[in-house]
C-alpha cells in the first residue's frame, strides 16, 4: 500500500490523477459503483491497470481518493451579514450536501479505503476551513464568536453521527438547532 499525496501533483502525475478520477466518476454514473474494477477504470483512464494499482494500491483506496476530492467544497460560504446567518447557511448546505444520496456514498468510500485516517482527517480539514472562513468573517465584524472547535464538537459531529448511524429526522431544521444551541449557550 502506497501513501497518497497530499497535495496536487502536476505534470503527467496530474494528468492520470486526473484521468483516473474522471473514468471513476463516469464509470460509477454509467455502470454503477459496483461493477467498477481497476481494469475497467485503467482503460477508461487510458492507463495500464499496473499504474492505478502502483498509485492507489487496490480499488477501495483509489474510490476513497475520489470521494476525498467530491467532498473539497466548491466555494467559500456565502456571507449572510452575521454570525448566526452565516453559520446557519453553513450548516444547512453541509447538512444537506452530506446526508445526500452521493454524499453518504462519499463519506462511505472515504472512510472504507482509509486504515490509516489520513481521508478522515482530510475530510474533517475541508469543514474546519470553511468554519474558519465564516468565523473571521464574523470576528471582523466585530462579533463575538466561538471557536473552530466548538463548531466542530457541536455542529458537525452531530451532523456525521447522525449521517451514518441515525438518519432519520435529519433536516434544515436539525442544522439550525444545533448551529442555536451552540450560539444561544456561547452568547
Amino acid at each position: 500500500m502506497s501513501p497518497r499525496p497530499m497535495v496536487r501533483p502536476g505534470g503527467r502525475s496530474a494528468r492520470v490523477q486526473e484521468s483516473v478520477h474522471t473514468a471513476v466518476r463516469e464509470l460509477t454514473a454509467e455502470v454503477g459503483r459496483d461493477a467498477l474494477t481497476v481494469p475497467l477504470v485503467a482503460a477508461r483512464a487510458g492507463v495500464t491497470p499496473s499504474t492505478v494499482y502502483r498509485r492507489w494500491g487496490d480499488l477501495q483506496e483509489l474510490l476513497s481518493d475520489v470521494a476525498v476530492e467530491r467532498l473539497r467544497p466548491d466555494t467559500v460560504p456565502e456571507d449572510h451579514g452575521g454570525l448566526r446567518a452565516d453559520l446557519t447557511a453553513w450548516a444547512e448546505q453541509f447538512l444537506d450536501e452530506m446526508a445526500s444520496p452521493p454524499g453518504r456514498a462519499y463519506i462511505r468510500d472515504a472512510l472504507l479505503g482509509d486504515p490509516d485516517g489520513t481521508n478522515a482527517g482530510q475530510c474533517s480539514a475541508y469543514a474546519a476551513e470553511q468554519i474558519d472562513v465564516v468565523l473571521a468573517r464574523a470576528a471582523g465584524r466585530g462579533e463575538a464568536v466561538p471557536d473552530t472547535e466548538a463548531v466542530m464538537d457541536r455542529v458537525v459531529a452531530p451532523v456525521m453521527y447522525r449521517i451514518l448511524f441515525r438518519p432519520d429526522g435529519l433536516d434544515a431544521g436539525y442544522a439550525r438547532r444545533l448551529v442555536a444551541g451552540l450560539l444561544d449557550a456561547s452568547g
